[in-house]
């Protein structure tokens, strides 16, 4: 960024001292790792009896469905393929009940009397189904002609939970329940008592900040409190996948919006993925890492993160993808004396370094709330823009900028290698009658598609393509418009891709680090044996229950778990497997140990050129499966951010590069799994690195 930092910082402390009478859930006390309050907080006291009435309840619904679901299996295949269909609008309300007695997360004596509805909810849509209800009654839509919400859930494709959503539903829909409309996605703020009881609960009796005229409105859970980061990321995809196959809507037409937290979750949806939206509308939040934390937490993280996690910093932090927001309308809004401001002051400097001017909208004198008067200037803004529909399916030009292949599509441009992963790639490339014109930096594969009826000129003439100053003549379009065609990169040249897809190499979806496991399907395989070493064995059971308590209690997931000796070949095809501990108890780290680039012996452990002695120490690695090179191995890690981190949502990053080697001897702490000896990146080919600038960061950073 290229702003006057001092005038930025002096700016900050300004509306700093004016917001200092605002009471603001972080401070200095969280900035304690020795000390970290528990996140989520415990619940009040709840009567036993009370306790096991909603238990009882919730294995009565559960039952009654699983009667209904079975007689239909036996005699109606169809009916049975329908309720599974309903299953999670069903189910999503007693798992609610039965997560928030596991955390004891009942914080009001009015949240027993909101669990008692939701159950009875559950029991009223069995009903419902059982005389033949389709998806929109059973959820209650349409008995009115006013605005209204309904609330429900979906089946996670990452774990098989049910998690829960909310929609806003415009007047007079069910005049016109066919028409195409508008949605947009809200991303809700911070709330550490928000559980799935409470939720569902505000979502059933509030439409929200925001009801625009004839248009949907989408409210994803998104997984509790990780600013819709992580498997958050994948709920709100999946909620929104899940929504578009039972209602209208207009995919030309859908917008993200935000505030506080999830005007963090909002600037990260609009830079990472700006060709699904036709608007953003962040407010507040954060939109980086490391000055956010200075001037918000007082903590300077620049000191205390290792290189490898501020390299990491870039896969969220959104200035260095600011770039994407050349193409989608973005409107920002803050209040005035809002210390939070400082998302959208810094995003705004970081526009300017590409010629942009920001439209940021302020509300006077205004702390951490949106103003009306500024929510009326907001939508008449978002109105506009949404009447402006040209171009936006296939637009003639794009300018594309990513730091990692799990982002690695912007309309008709897909990338499927990179040169080197955490630096800037970025791909400008215009429709020019019948040439592509392309310039790219940091990309080694590259593919143009275009859909039946996008490629803009109809001629039946060969496409050219002049990339990087090259021209080749590509193929021919396709008689319903469509056409693509991939080239890589070698020797200095672009020529027409004949990548060996068998070949081990970092591609969309296998590119890392150690999160991006848990982003898609995965199981939990724990070892049936023993280690030699008493501190493995030790480390291995304590950890692994960790990682899987923490995905439950954090990311309010489902465990899916087995020993190592059960493992199908099904859950090798279909999921990311998470392996805990050493070739010793666990057959399957035996199986692909001498197939991954690890040396594991009877005396140290290696990974390139960092070792190691094997005796109270394990690897954590990220690596396609050599049982299946289409998903994840993951060695001895749950996800890599600790209860420190669900201190502040800018804190939530991932922690661990590809791979490290841990002396777990003195156990883990709530940042780190035991002491990280050495980490780094694998390179392009998934190998280690060796000498040159990243093996002397490594070094010096111990």
């Amino acid at each position: 960024m290229k702003s006057d930092g001092l005038h930025l910082k002096l700016k900050w402390s300004f509306l700093g001292l004016l917001v200092m009478n605002f009471a603001w859930a972080d401070g200095p006390d969280d900035n304690k790792p020795d000390a970290v309050r528990e996140i989520p907080p415990q619940g009040i006291e709840i009567d036993q009896s009370a306790s096991q009435a909603l238990l009882w309840r919730c294995k009565a619904i559960r039952t009654q469905w699983q009667t209904i679901y079975s007689d239909a299996q036996e005699k109606d295949p169809t009916k049975a393929r329908q309720l599974e269909n309903l299953e999670a609008e069903v189910l999503v309300f007693p798992r609610a009940v039965e997560l928030a007695l596991e955390f004891n997360q009942f914080y009001r004596k009015q949240d027993l009397e909101s669990a008692s509805h939701l159950l009875d909810e559950a029991t009223q849509r069995i009903s419902r189904i059982e005389n033949g209800a389709d998806w929109s009654e059973t959820v209650g839509i349409g008995r009115t002609t006013e605005t209204h919400t309904v609330i429900g859930g979906f089946r996670s494709q990452v774990d098989d939970s049910f998690q829960p959503y909310g929609v806003v539903i415009p007047a007079n829909y069910s005049i016109t329940p066919t028409q195409s409309r508008r949605l947009d996605i809200w991303f809700h703020g911070r709330g550490e008592k928000v559980a799935e009881v409470h939720f569902l609960t505000q979502q059933q009796r509030s439409t929200g900040q925001y009801t625009p005229s004839d248009t949907f409105v989408l409210h994803p859970y998104g997984r509790y409190c990780n600013a819709f980061k992580f498997a958050g990321e994948i709920d709100v995809l999946e909620s929104l996948r899940y929504i578009e196959t039972q209602l209208r809507i207009d995919p030309e037409l859908i917008s993200v919006r935000g505030f506080s937290m999830g005007g963090a979750g909002c600037w990260q949806f609009a830079t990472h993925y700006p060709d699904l939206w036709f608007a953003a509308n962040p407010g507040a939040g954060f939109a980086e890492t490391k000055e956010f934390l200075n001037f918000f937490q007082n903590e300077d993280v620049s000191k205390s993160a290792p290189h490898y996690e501020q390299t990491l910093w870039k896969l969220y932090d959104c200035p260095p993808w600011s770039r994407n927001l050349l193409t989608l309308p973005t409107i920002a809004y803050s209040g005035e004396i809002d210390k939070q401001k400082q998302a959208a002051d810094i995003m705004e400097e970081s526009l300017k370094d590409h010629g942009v001017q920001l439209t940021h909208i302020l509300g006077p004198n205004t702390a951490h709330k949106i103003l009306e008067d500024s929510k009326k200037e907001i939508e008449s803004r978002m109105q506009a823009i949404a009447m402006n529909r040209e171009s936006r399916r296939c637009p003639k030009q794009i300018d594309f900028t990513t730091y990692s292949l799990r982002y690695h599509n912007h309309h008709w441009i897909t990338l499927h290698g990179l040169n080197k992963h955490w630096e800037e790639a970025n791909v400008r490339a215009r429709i020019n009658g019948s040439s592509i014109i392309a310039t790219t930096t940091n990309v080694s594969d590259i593919e143009f598609i275009f859909d039946s009826g996008q490629w803009p000129n109809q001629k039946a003439i060969p496409i050219t393509i002049t990339i990087d100053g090259q021209t080749l003549e590509g193929p021919l379009p396709q008689s319903d418009q469509s056409w693509s065609w991939r080239l890589s990169h070698a020797n200095g040249k672009w020529k027409p891709s004949q990548i060996n897809e068998s070949v081990v190499r970092k591609k969309p979806r296998l590119q890392g680090p150690i999160d991006d496991a848990f982003l898609e399907r995965f199981i939990f395989v724990l070892p049936s044996k023993k280690s030699k070493d008493p501190l493995v064995e030790n480390w291995t059971s304590e950890e692994s229950q960790h990682a899987m308590t923490h995905w439950r209690k954090h990311f309010r997931g489902d465990i899916r778990a087995i020993k190592d000796d059960e493992l199908t070949e099904k859950e090798i095809a279909e999921s990311n497997l998470i392996l805990f501990g050493d070739c010793d108890s666990n057959s399957v780290i035996n199986q692909v140990a001498h197939q991954i680039p690890i040396n594991w012996n009877e005396h140290e452990i290696s990974i390139g050129n960092s070792k190691t002695p094997r005796k109270g120490h394990l690897p954590i690695l990220i690596y396609p499966n050599p049982l299946n090179p289409d998903r994840y191995i993951v060695l001895n890690s749950g996800f890599t951010f600790r209860e420190y981190d669900y201190l502040n949502n800018a804190r939530q990053t991932p922690k661990l590069p590809d791979w490290a080697l841990v002396d777990i001897s003195n156990g883990s702490t709530t940042q780190t799994p035991g002491k990280v000896v050495h980490a780094n990146f694998f390179n392009e080919n998934w190998l280690p690195t060796s000498g040159g600038k990243e093996a002397q960061e490594e070094s010096s950073s111990q």
